[in-house]
This record gives structure tokens, C-alpha cells and sequence, in this order.
């Protein structure tokens, strides 16, 4: 060895936080800590994680209760307003029936297409649109072909006749439209 003292190396960040931490399991007077206090800690925190869960858990039970109830009331009211727009119609049919004895059949006439008209307009009001596809291209999405009939005049494969209109509701096939589809006429005998 050469006559000069070596100074030591200070002491890397990471050697001091375990030393910090070590201090802290061991007491200030260098005794270890109380094995019964620190299990007294350990399960006083696992007591309060356990609460913290429970409250959580029931929360989630009550939001989801919450929700379901809601979903119930959507789907039981959903129609309420539609209801309360075909309480109208309902009216004036029932106005009609009672003026039929003293009215005549032309204002009959007039009543009946006034409803159907405020029928009309309700449905429409309500996203409800009527499929009447006479002349247009059959389409079996939205079409219900009862037969197919030759015809000189129409396109084979178009609608030729509606049996019984069809209805979608905001795009959605509620009814499909009952139709007669043309086809071509058959070739005279020779």
C-alpha cells in the first residue's frame, strides 16, 4: 500500500433509500419494530381496502339496478306520446259514428278521409312511412310477391298491382307490402 488513506466512495441514491427504508423497520435505537404493531397496520389497511371494495361493489349493484329500472320505464312510456297522437284519431272515428244517423254519405265520405288523413299524418309525425311500390322494381327486402301475372305493358319483375300497402318504421320493415308482380306474356301459340 502506498502511505495515503483511501477515502470510501459515497453512497449510490439507491443504497440510501434502502438504508432510509431499513431504518424505518428498525427502530431509531437500532431494535427491530414491533412485530404485532405492524400486522396491527397491515390488517387495519386490509380492513379499510375491504370497505373501500364493499362500497364499491355496492355502488355498481346500485347503478345497475338503477339502469335496469330505467330500460323498464323507456320500453313501458316509450309510446306514450304516439299513444296520446292516435287518442285523436280515436275521437274523431268515434265523432264520426255518432253523426252517421244525421249525416249523409257524402259528409261521411268527407269525415272518414279527414281521419285517415290525420292518420296519415300522425304515423308520419312518428317516423312510420308507407310503402305503395306499384310500378317499381320488385324487392323481396321490402316486397311480399302473392303472385306473378304476364303483362305486355309492365317490366317483367316490377310491381304490377298492391294487394295490401307496407310500412317502415324510421327505414325498418314493419309490414312488407303484398304484391302482384309482373312477368312477360306468354308467347302466342303458333
Amino acid at each position: 500500500m502506498n502511505g495515503k488513506a483511501q477515502r470510501p466512495e459515497e453512497p449510490s441514491d439507491e443504497l440510501r433509500d434502502e438504508a432510509a427504508e431499513g431504518k424505518a423497520e428498525i427502530g431509531t435505537d437500532g431494535e427491530e419494530a414491533d412485530p404485532a404493531a405492524a400486522l396491527e397496520a397491515a390488517e387495519a389497511k386490509a380492513a379499510e381496502n375491504w370497505e373501500k371494495y364493499l362500497r364499491a361493489a355496492a355502488e355498481i349493484e346500485n347503478v345497475r339496478k338503477r339502469a335496469a329500472r330505467d330500460v323498464e320505464h323507456a320500453r313501458k312510456f316509450a309510446l306514450e306520446s304516439f299513444a296520446r297522437e292516435l287518442l285523436a284519431v280515436k275521437d274523431t272515428l268515434e265523432m264520426g259514428i255518432q253523426a252517421a244517423g244525421q249525416a249523409d254519405a257524402e259528409s261521411l265520405l268527407e269525415g272518414k278521409q279527414a281521419t285517415l288523413k290525420m292518420l296519415a299524418s300522425t304515423l308520419e309525425r312518428f317516423g312510420i312511412s308507407e310503402l305503395d311500390p306499384e310500378g317499381e322494381p320488385f324487392d323481396p327486402e321490402f316486397h311480399e310477391a302473392m303472385t306473378m301475372q304476364p303483362s305486355p305493358d309492365a317490366e317483367p319483375g316490377s310491381v304490377l298491382t298492391v294487394i295490401q300497402k307496407g310500412y317502415a318504421l324510421n327505414g325498418r320493415l314493419l309490414r312488407p307490402a303484398m304484391v302482384v308482380v309482373a312477368r312477360e306474356p306468354e308467347a302466342a301459340a303458333e
